[in-house]
């Protein structure tokens, strides 16, 4: 078994006894191909959450700081996390991104870039576009619906494939991409609040 599902294993048997998890629409999930995995993002759980609940391995990035931590930056690489610097261009986390999602296989990340103190979905950045058109993928919008409060329900709603296809044929621009992309995240947050 590698680390990558041993760490799945554990995060399942940690959390799940704390959090009522509920996980809706992995069959939306695409089987094969490339897929850029794009969540909003609530709690500091929400990349070992995202990556329990998902059908498939998901390469997450990461800020740069986690792998300078002394026992977590050793972990991050043998659970397929990669860092990226935060608020400028990453090259580096450009390249390994790209490369991953033109292997065909899947990248995780947040577009709003930080987490949300008030839960309210925030305006994504350009990345995420970037990333959906340059990558040979299509998008999976996810969203996490909380709070994350002991014995109490989370939702982890995984929302339909957004294709790309028709965004590179006409050259949609990267901002573009990522309106669409928040606006499927915030669907799912509107349809599957917790209260429904």
């Amino acid at each position: 078994m590698n680390l990558y599902a041993f760490g799945k294993g554990l995060v399942k048997t940690v959390l799940s006894p704390l959090y009522r998890f509920e996980v809706i629409g992995k069959e939306n999930f695409p089987k094969n191909g490339g897929i850029l995995l794009c969540s909003n993002h609530i709690n500091a759980l929400d990349p070992p959450v995202v990556g329990m609940t998902a059908p498939r391995t998901v390469h997450f990035m990461a800020k740069e700081e986690l792998f300078n931590a002394p026992i977590l930056g050793s972990i991050l690489p043998k659970v397929n996390a990669f860092p990226v610097k935060r608020g400028m261009s990453d090259r580096e986390a450009l390249r390994t991104a790209l490369k991953i999602l033109k292997n065909g296989d899947v990248v995780g990340l947040f577009p709003e870039g930080t987490r949300s103190t008030d839960g309210v979905l925030k305006k994504g950045l350009s990345g995420a576009g970037f990333f959906a058109l340059r990558g040979n993928a299509d998008v999976m919008p996810c969203a996490i619906i909380g709070p994350y409060k002991a014995f109490r329900k989370v939702r982890v709603v995984y929302g339909e494939p957004i294709l790309m296809a028709p965004f590179r044929e006409r050259k949609a621009s990267a901002e573009e991409v990522t309106e669409v992309i928040m606006a499927s995240i915030q669907k799912i947050l509107d349809d599957y609040s917790v209260n429904k």
